[in-house]
């Protein structure tokens, strides 16, 4: 997609423009409805477009504007218009218009500041994203034909500056949808490694440990998830010196399951096809760690992900198995398919040993109980730390990602006390199953300041109603993430 700024909507092909709800036309749109002898608010009159948030009309070819289409995309309310309806309204124009025909879309909303300009052509350009590495038949008129999309802006080249940022933070989260829909037997843990090490021409320096280092190290827990299946477990991680040299790195850990059958353990066969998605987390770590590096963001940062494929061969362990973690800790298997906890417990504590982190961060598609818990809007907070949560917390709302904070009491730790190991991978039950989740990682972070998020509703989408998100793989979590270093982290 080409994005490009200019001043003017001079001979524009698609011209969009807003309108507030009680059709309220805004921006440079009371002018065009002048010169066009009211056809705009005509128009307006006899359908049921009101302004409403991601909704549109089209209208054709109206005399009096140098443009074939002008498009009227819903803002919402005047009084809460901002950022993210901002976004919403570029979104939805793209897809007003995405198979029309035309190719090039230009958004005047008004006289836009630098930063509010490049963030309508951010909106757009994640709109357009769609992933069609697969389809080889795909019809023309199946096909988007939107191949430039035009904001104006007060100023042109301040908001091409303001743009490059966003381009940085949208390559991430492109980067991190790829990786979550990619199919499980073309993203395997050695081939999604290869992928991360790539990102060394950004700027990242990126390490990946294999199963002898793994096992000469002491992953266990993280190898027995993984001993089932033909592919080789990695560990990757990737390190970004954008702050000052010396100073204390914040850290993310992600678990990268590439795919999970649940083992011996294992799930029914209806909508085990989605369990490609189960590296989720470990996309929005690698996402994050793109953004950084792309946009030069001034801190030390580390990412670690624990990438295993989940199978339930000969070969797998089983439950009722003895494992022994990386911490010195003793797990006892009782269900093969509570794999995540397993693949961070080696990654946490590895990552607080070796880089000693100011705090660290998990995310995982972890739980079905988060999705009981949640529904299918909001992804799950834990923490030992009010202060990284809050931050965690405060961002999301900037870019439209949405979070609640859970508890992790102390007197649920009997839930995964066993006779004959120090813990077990899975609660009583299925009561509180996030929680004991929760707190089964925390005995593996040593006292800093951590925070999991349980990713398991929001990774994947099957009718979004954001018209920035496509269906299928999200990249949930990378704006956020980014957000969060930006407000809370940077020098």
């Amino acid at each position: 997609m080409k994005i490009e700024f200019v001043a003017s909507a001079d001979a524009a092909e698609v011209l969009a423009v807003l309108v507030h709800e009680g059709r309220v036309l805004s921006g440079m749109g009371p002018r065009l409805d002048s010169a066009t002898s009211g056809a705009l608010t005509k128009a307006m009159s006899v359908s049921r477009f009101t302004g409403a948030s991601n909704s549109t009309l089209t209208v054709a070819a109206p005399a009096g504007v140098d443009a074939a289409v002008v498009l009227l995309s819903g803002a919402g309310e005047a009084a809460k218009f901002d950022d993210l309806a901002l976004e919403a309204a570029a979104g939805a124009a793209y897809h007003a218009v995405k198979l029309s025909g035309a190719t090039a879309l230009t958004l005047d909303a008004g006289h836009l500041t630098a930063d509010q300009a490049a963030r309508a052509a951010f909106a757009a350009r994640l709109a357009a994203y769609r992933f069609l590495k697969y389809r080889t038949k795909l019809k023309p008129e199946k096909t988007p034909s939107i191949e430039t999309i035009r904001v104006v802006a007060a100023d042109p080249k301040a908001a091409r500056a303001a743009y490059e940022s966003h381009a940085a933070v949208a390559s991430a989260v492109e980067f991190a949808r790829d990786l979550v829909a990619e199919p499980a037997n073309i993203l395997y843990p050695e081939e999604y490694a290869k992928r991360v090490k790539a990102l060394e021409k950004l700027g990242l320096e990126v390490e990946v440990l294999g199963e002898k280092e793994l096992e000469k190290l002491g992953f266990r827990t993280l190898l027995a998830v993984g001993q089932g299946s033909v592919r080789e477990s990695q560990v990757v991680i990737m390190k970004w010196n954008g702050g000052k040299k010396g100073d204390q790195p914040i850290a993310f850990v992600g678990k990268g399951v590439t795919f999970d059958t649940g083992g011996i353990s294992i799930k029914p066969a209806d909508g085990m096809e989605e369990m490609k998605w189960d590296m989720g987390g470990s996309a929005a770590v690698v996402g994050l760690m793109h953004a950084l590096a792309g946009r030069k963001a001034k801190v030390n940062a580390i990412g670690v992900i624990g990438l295993v494929e989940n199978m339930p061969d000969g070969a797998a362990q089983r439950p009722g198995d003895v494992v022994m973690s990386l911490s010195g800790q003793s797990v006892e298997i009782l269900n093969t398919d509570a794999e995540g906890r397993l693949v961070l417990a080696d990654c946490l504590w590895y990552t607080q040993e070796r880089f000693k982190p100011k705090f660290m961060l998990d995310l995982a598609t972890l739980t079905g109980a988060m999705i009981v818990a949640l529904g299918l809007e909001y992804a799950g907070v834990f923490s030992n730390s009010d202060e990284l949560a809050n931050n965690f917390l405060a961002a999301g709302p900037k870019v439209g990602e949405n979070a609640w904070r859970m508890p992790i009491p102390a007197f649920y730790e009997r839930h995964i006390d066993t006779p004959i190991a120090d813990v077990k991978n899975t609660g009583n039950g299925r009561a509180g199953g996030s929680i004991t989740a929760a707190l089964f990682l925390q005995r593996f972070t040593n006292g800093v300041p951590w925070a999991h998020i349980d990713i398991a509703p929001t990774a994947w989408v099957k009718d979004s109603r954001n018209p920035t998100v496509p269906d299928g793989a999200v990249g949930w979590g990378v704006r956020t993430l980014d957000r969060m270093v930006a407000d809370s982290y940077e020098s």
